[in-house]
């Protein structure tokens, strides 16, 4: 004889619910909810770092539920240190707000130097981790 089996289906070790369909189960899994943020360049590097270098961390945070969370907070933790190093870098360096009247060339050259070095530090810290 024929018995049919159960429509829905709970492995007791795991706790998973699963759905027949067909002749195989299917487990009812669905990632939660996430909350929607906009990306800035620093979250973008994060997230095709993870997703290129680090999968299993990518998928955990993925399906836990964490990655916007995590990719919001090393953004903004990417712009106050970039600015910081701006700062401090900008103070060590002979920059002056008149040379942005008297000599131009230079400080733009010297202020993309600066922001290079803060950037690329910033890479090291936070980024490629």
């Amino acid at each position: 004889m024929y018995k049919e089996l159960p429509k829905i289906k709970i492995d007791k070790r795991t706790g998973i619910e699963y759905h027949l369909k067909g002749d195989y189960y299917i487990p009812n899994i669905v990632a939660p909810k996430q909350e929607k943020i906009v990306l800035n360049k620093y979250g973008r590097m994060r997230l095709k770092y993870l997703k290129e270098y680090k999968k299993a961390n990518y998928t955990i945070m993925l399906m836990n539920g964490t990655l916007n969370t995590h990719l919001k907070e090393l953004q903004e933790t990417a712009d106050n240190r970039v600015q910081q190093i701006i700062s401090e870098l900008k103070s060590k360096s002979d920059l002056t707000e008149d040379m942005k009247n008297t000599d131009m060339l230079y400080w733009v050259g010297t202020m993309n130097s600066i922001k290079a070095q803060a950037e690329e530090i910033i890479y090291n810290e936070l980024i490629y981790v």
